[in-house]
């Protein structure tokens, strides 16, 4: 079993930034894969970032890419993710995911533990 919980989310002007946080317990976190998905008011919930347990790679959502940056310490279970020059297309609730098995992943469905989320609201 692992439980996530993220935290850093809020509402800010278009061009801010903001770290999320994401606190892991349970077992043993360091050797999983870990990930962003985030979800906009009436719609899917979509891949933003991922990271190999040991933070070698990562793997961003294309319309992300070069404003976010997923990290990790595993020696405090966290994993984070930066985010610059945020967009009202940004707003949405952002949810923490870790693997059971696996290593990097884009897909949802290859993630077993979740977080309840953290909202991320942008304005114009």
């Amino acid at each position: 079993q692992v439980q996530l919980v993220e935290s850093g989310g809020g509402l800010v002007q278009a061009g801010v930034s903001l770290r999320l946080s994401c606190v892991a317990s349970g077992h043993t976190f360091s050797n999983r894969g870990m990930g962003w998905f985030r979800q906009a008011p009436g719609n899917q919930r979509e891949f933003a970032a991922a990271i190999t347990w040991n933070g070698g790679s990562t793997l961003y959502k294309d319309s992300v890419k070069g404003r976010f940056t997923i990290s990790r310490d595993n020696a405090k279970n966290m994993v984070y993710l930066q985010m610059n020059g945020l967009k009202p297309e940004d707003t949405a609730v952002y949810y923490c995911a870790a693997r059971k098995r696996g290593n990097i992943s884009s897909m949802m469905s290859d993630y077993d533990y979740w977080g309840q989320g953290t909202q991320v609201t942008v304005s114009s």
